[in-house]
């Protein structure tokens, strides 16, 4: 039997496309799987964890700006705009910090108090749930 480099390349190619951990190919009387060793997975799972840690205590330091409803989230009035707020700017209560689009309503969050940009926590488009930290301030 010849072993078919190109085709075991394509199925190695298919469980990275796919995130998946195992994959089998059959035809005829070949038989081929290909599979992601455990412990690879465990350590990409480990470092996204410490990264997500990391993300937590960054976040408890400052007053947060959540989002409202489930949504997408604009960083400005309009594609190409100026961003309502960005790092190290002051901002007033009742400024717009940024809107949050569901089923085509523009929804506006406003500044619950007067302070300065810490962090922008999303990026402009990015999808965001109920209560997700949107921005941080001073």
């Amino acid at each position: 039997m010849k072993i078919d480099k190109k085709l075991i390349k394509e199925l190695v190619d298919y469980l990275n496309e796919f995130n998946l951990t195992e994959l089998e190919y059959g035809q005829s009387d070949t038989k081929i799987k290909v599979s992601i060793k455990k412990s690879d997975i465990s350590t990409n799972n480990e470092i996204a964890q410490l990264n997500t840690e990391k993300k937590k205590t960054d976040l408890v330091k400052g007053i947060k700006i959540t989002s409202p409803i489930v949504g997408t989230a604009y960083l400005a009035p309009e594609t190409g705009g100026k961003k309502f707020v960005e790092v190290g700017k002051k901002i007033k209560k009742g400024n717009t910090v940024m809107i949050v689009e569901a089923m085509k309503t523009m929804n506006h969050v406003p500044s619950p108090i007067d302070g300065i940009v810490k962090e922008v926590c999303v990026e402009d488009g990015q999808p965001v749930e109920f209560a997700q930290v949107l921005v941080l301030l001073e």
